[in-house]
């Protein structure tokens, strides 16, 4: 199995302020600041005005500072001309359903996903309900460097409030299942991670029958992410644990990723989500293709998948990258470990969808989830975040030479990826073998190296 490193910063190398996902950082930090986002709307409303008449929708999640970069978006692109249309706090992959079905130009969300609420940052969405071309990042990058004008009065854009999205994304979920698919029966604890989810994840599985135990539903503009939710699932393990519950949900602040729990307490990430839904898709005939994983997809994941006779291929970490790899191939299902998955008829990752997908496979085959994961045995996989900054060359000799001692131990039978993160100040480190022990300790070399040369 070869190894690979990936920097993916090279991939957006082009562009001055679009990340992987969008533009993200500290709120108040260039260009995370009502300045620029202001110019921002502006830039967007402008190039989306050269395409015809239209409409945008703005979308948040329920961090303190979606307020402020709520109202000056709206006045950016107010002066340019373009109308929008307020959506208030959503899941992300809802203001990309809404963008498709409303019949926008576009969507904006404010959201800053998995990070902390001290974070926050802008990311699109085209008409499609899909991730904006290159070429329109581009353009709008090159309209940010214009100076800032507006349109005359009588052509300024209007703002209204759309009052009823979360009802018409809650529909469109249901309706991914099979209509005799129900939940009676079980109890779900449901962790919406005080997000833009809080609202919505659970009336869904509710109105589907289950009775639903819901944390991570006091949104305040400050405890998003914090301690709950799908990056820090112990909650979630503990209260299904504490409530003998059958299984347990954890989105993250943005419900674009998922975690799951069965009633054992045992947690089952993206890949294990994926495996999951492949195969119930074979069995019940409606799988075409193959799947799409990134380089951090486990290696036992890949076999397993090989097993099913079902075709994997990697690309680097991003639904950008996943989303290009399955319009290429006309395949409907991919993701990562995180637990970003997109399974069709959905265009970006949606937790919610996935966790739906899952439990149609429990319905049919009725089964635990405890039990419906077994046929796939993950190589222990290590990862580790090392703080650095972005200025930092993962080329060093130091690193390089670290990561080449790892691949000669583990050979064959193990990977190292070295990558930078493409949304934080952060290094990841992820070795991956057949002895934890072993991998543990050469993740841990890697990392020393690095945080050697900040």
């Amino acid at each position: 199995m070869a190894q690979q490193r990936i920097d993916t910063m090279t991939v957006s190398k082009s562009r001055k302020y679009f990340g992987t996902d969008g533009i993200r950082g500290r709120v108040g930090v260039w260009p995370i600041t009502p300045e620029f986002v202001l110019k921002l709307g502006w830039a967007v409303g402008k190039v989306l005005a050269r395409q015809g008449d239209g409409k945008v929708l703005i979308g948040k999640d329920t961090r303190i500072s979606g307020y402020m970069f709520e109202s000056v978006l709206e006045s950016g692109l107010s002066a340019a001309g373009i109308d929008t249309h307020l959506l208030g706090p959503m899941p992300t992959p809802a203001i990309a359903y809404l963008t498709r079905t409303l019949r926008a130009q576009a969507g904006i969300v404010i959201s800053a996903s998995h990070n902390p609420y001290y974070d926050n940052g802008i990311k699109f969405f085209s008409a499609l309900g899909t991730k904006l071309p290159d070429e329109l990042e581009l353009a709008i990058e090159e309209q940010l460097e214009q100076q800032m004008t507006t349109v005359d009065s009588a052509e300024l854009g209007k703002a209204i409030r759309v009052v009823d999205a979360p009802g018409r994304y809650i529909e469109f979920c249901k309706s991914t299942v099979a209509s005799d698919v129900t939940l009676n029966g079980l109890k779900i604890v449901v962790d919406c991670a005080n997000g833009a989810s809080y609202h919505i994840a659970p009336n869904v599985f509710k109105e589907l029958g289950a009775e639903v135990i819901e944390i991570g539903v006091e949104p305040n503009g400050l405890n998003i992410n914090l301690q709950c939710g799908a990056t820090h699932p112990e909650l979630l393990q503990k209260t299904v644990l504490a409530h003998k519950a059958d299984l347990g949900i954890a989105l993250d602040g943005d419900g674009d990723r998922v975690v799951m729990v069965d009633h054992k307490g045992h947690i089952l990430d993206g890949d294990e989500l994926l495996y999951i839904i492949a195969r119930h898709r074979i069995a019940q005939q409606t799988f075409k293709g193959g799947v799409v994983g990134t380089v951090m997809s486990n290696l036992g994941f890949e076999r397993a998948l090989n097993e099913l006779g079902v075709e994997f291929v990697r690309v680097s970490v991003g639904d950008r990258y996943i989303m290009a790899e399955l319009h290429k191939r006309h395949w409907s299902l991919g993701g990562e470990p995180s637990g970003h998955i997109v399974c069709q008829p959905t265009l970006t990752g949606d937790g919610i969808i996935t966790a739906l997908q899952v439990l149609a496979a429990m319905r049919s085959q009725h089964l635990h989830l405890a039990e419906i994961r077994s046929g796939m045995n993950k190589f222990p996989q290590i990862l580790l975040n090392v703080t650095a900054p972005q200025t930092l060359s993962i080329e060093k000799p130091a690193i390089q030479q670290a990561v080449k001692d790892a691949e000669s131990t583990l050979g064959k039978k193990g990977r190292v990826i070295l990558r930078r993160s493409g949304t934080e100040p952060l290094v990841r480190v992820m070795v991956e073998g057949e002895d934890e022990a072993q991998v543990r300790t050469l993740a841990q070399q890697i990392a020393d190296a690095v945080t050697a040369e900040v």
